[in-house]
């Protein structure tokens, strides 16, 4: 029989949590207000951590919770009573890369299972071996990595391997940005960091100061550092084949619309695997929907071999963006949902209804009520209106919308 493989979603907060819980996630990774390398992102202090467990438990969803920035002396102090506290909520287990981090959890935290970050850049058995023999119950494989070398790598080890499989791409070595530091004092490796790899860059010479060459000719710059975004989506039975346990989705710092899709799309692939491995296609939806996120161009990364120059972005720093998120589904009335508008919609809108467990439905939107139940031809962010959808959504159901610039 085909080993399952988990589906792990990013969590930026708890609504992003609950959105990947609800569109198919086995487990979803989640910062805390300490030692996360996602500063950005609305994080989780310890009471909404417990609280985010015992919701996610009672989904049969897992919760990884994030010690992974690389730590200081002045970061030790607390530490130990830290991982502590997530052992006694019920985290399933901690990503780590900082052997701080491995101490602390085993004198104090000896129960907790130990997840090696990406950020270790293990890219060889022996390394991953290493941890195994440490206690590492899973280790999440460099992004370096080939589908080849990750195949032998589970030759020698017995451990779970868990890998991305969709999201940004950094130019560092599998996290370990010094770039941010450099041009913007922002720490990368201490959850901070600037996207400098994405910024516009030129080449100047020596004797030249002030004189800024592109290095294609175009007037919009060169984004010699912007790689594509992984996507593995069409590759699922070669993922299973090299060993993985666990295929990762990148992106605590992405939009709910984000997490909804992307999980929805490799939910509905990986049931299709699981439950015919060898007739396994890859549907139309799936990609479409992928492509309907905000994304830069697609690469498979590593997986099969070193990129080359196509898996760069050199006209712009920018994404790809054919729909907006203009609404989530809060609470079903009866007679008509409640939704939170997330972007200015007006009646005559071409929308189409995502939901977790079904596929997106088109509908025009002809009628919208406000709170107090009058009618509005207009709606703008952040308010809540009543809309008749054309079929049952439960919630966190989505609207989206054709991009104007699409």
């Amino acid at each position: 029989m085909t080993r399952k493989m988990e589906l792990l979603a990013p969590a930026g907060n708890r609504e992003k949590a609950e959105v990947a819980i609800a569109y198919g996630a086995d487990a979803v990774y989640v910062g805390g207000k300490e030692y996360s390398l996602r500063a950005g992102a609305g994080n989780f202090s310890l009471p909404e951590l417990d609280s985010l467990v015992d919701y996610a438990h009672k989904a049969g969803v897992r919760v990884y919770v994030a010690v992974n920035s690389l730590l200081h002396n002045k970061d030790l102090t607390g530490l130990g009573p830290y991982l502590a506290a997530l052992a006694e909520i019920g985290a399933d287990a901690v990503i780590f890369s900082d052997p701080a981090v491995y101490a602390a959890a085993k004198e104090s935290a000896p129960g907790l299972e130990l997840h090696f970050s990406t950020q270790g850049s293990l890219t060889n058995w022996q390394a991953v071996r290493f941890w195994e023999e440490m206690g590492v119950e899973r280790v999440i494989l460099a992004r370096e990595l080939s589908l080849a070398e990750i195949a032998e790598i589970r030759r020698y080890v017995n451990l779970e391997l868990e890998a991305f499989v969709h999201g940004a791409m950094c130019i560092s070595y599998s996290g370990r940005c010094l770039l941010s530091n450099y041009l913007a004092g922002r720490d990368a490796n201490q959850g901070d960091c600037a996207q400098s790899c994405r910024w516009r860059y030129a080449l100047v010479e020596e004797k030249r100061p002030g004189q800024y060459f592109p290095i294609f000719e175009d007037e919009r710059g060169s984004y010699i550092l912007n790689s594509k975004d992984l996507n593995m989506l069409a590759h699922l039975p070669k993922l299973a084949a090299a060993g993985i346990d666990s295929l990762k989705i990148e992106g605590r710092m992405k939009s709910v619309y984000y997490v909804a899709t992307v999980v929805w799309a490799y939910r509905q692939a990986l049931d299709a695997y699981h439950e015919d491995p060898e007739g396994f296609q890859v549907e139309a939806e799936w990609v479409e929907e992928l492509d309907k996120i905000s994304h830069r161009p697609y690469t498979t990364g590593f997986y099969f071999g070193p990129p080359g120059p196509d898996a760069q972005s050199y006209s712009s720093g920018g994404y790809i963006r054919a729909y907006d998120f203009v609404g989530l589904v809060e609470e079903n009335t009866g007679q008509a949902s409640r939704i939170a508008v997330r972007n200015r919609m007006r009646l005559g809108d071409e929308l189409e209804l995502i939901r977790p467990k079904a596929s997106a439905v088109q509908f025009t939107l002809d009628e919208m009520r406000d709170e107090d139940g009058c009618p509005v031809n207009e709606s703008h962010a952040n308010q809540r209106v009543f809309i008749q959808l054309p079929e049952a959504a439960p919630r966190y159901s989505l609207l989206r919308r054709r991009s104007k610039a699409n």
